[in-house]
């Protein structure tokens, strides 16, 4: 077998991220956390890595850690075509300081990830922003409704 029929990636979806029942056990809320890295790093990490600052092969070196940044919730509609998206804007605590990694990578989002936690916890899934965002002292970063899509087709 090579594929999941469309049936199954919609039930994964839905199941994973608008806390769906069985077979899956979803967490009640999901989040949005914000990464910056200019090269591969990020991606890997977040593909196999942890949330340990202490190094390249692990996503917390990347996340955002300062500037009252803060993982925010989001909420999804419902799958359709292999693909689910946003249903609410998401918006971030507006920046006190230029955003910083514990990696010290700069104040360029780059990367995104779904997570099961507000703090620690796991990757769902993640992936490179379309546009990088520079987010310095004073600066808000949002996703509006419906531009946050996670796709299994």
């Amino acid at each position: 077998m090579t594929a999941a029929s469309n049936y199954l990636e919609l039930k994964i979806l839905d199941d994973v991220l608008r806390n769906g029942t069985a077979p899956f056990d979803p967490v009640d809320t999901v989040y949005v956390a914000l990464f910056s890295n200019s090269g591969g790093g990020a991606a890997t990490a977040l593909e196999s890595g942890t949330n340990s600052t202490s190094g390249t092969g692990n996503w917390g070196y990347y996340e955002i850690n300062n500037g009252s940044y803060a993982r925010q919730s989001v909420t999804f509609a419902a799958a359709s075509g292999g693909s689910i998206s946003s249903n609410a804007t998401v918006t971030f605590p507006v920046a006190t300081a230029n955003y910083q990694t514990a990696g010290s990578q700069g104040q360029t989002v780059t990367h995104l990830a779904i997570m099961d936690a507000s703090t620690g916890g796991n990757v769902y899934f993640y992936g490179a922003l379309t546009t990088s965002k520079t987010v310095s002292s004073g600066d808000q970063f949002t996703i509006s409704s419906g531009n946050l899509t996670v796709s299994l087709a």
